[in-house]
């Protein structure tokens, strides 16, 4: 009786260790999304671009 009790504490223990684990990998994901969603275009370059842009432009119309 003594040995099937470790077997169910041992299956109770694992199953709980699981469950833990994936739980962390669950709160990681979502600590990523969250990270990832917060971050956009970097300003300086979007400022970068639109200069580049605009100069490609006057030269097209003969500007210069």
């Amino acid at each position: 009786m003594a040995n099937v009790n470790k077997k169910v504490t041992a299956a109770i223990a694992a199953v709980n260790a699981y469950m833990m684990q994936e739980e962390e990998a669950a709160y990681q994901a979502q600590l990523a999304a969250a990270r990832s969603a917060q971050t956009g275009p970097n300003p300086w370059a979007i400022a970068g671009r639109q200069d580049i842009m605009h100069f490609r432009r006057l030269i097209q119309i003969k500007a210069f």
